[in-house]
């Protein structure tokens, strides 16, 4: 439980944590943009 209350009491932590979650999110949303259109092209 020491992670979870650092996560919640250092702010610096938490924004670093808030910045992966955000990155993490935009990645995933390239890898599904890029897998998608990857497969509407080969239906072509």
């Amino acid at each position: 439980m020491d992670v979870f209350t650092m996560l919640l009491n250092d702010p610096v932590v938490f924004s670093a944590a808030i910045g992966l979650i955000v990155l993490f999110g935009i990645c995933g949303y390239y890898v599904y943009y890029f897998i998608k259109h990857i497969q509407e092209s080969e239906q072509k």
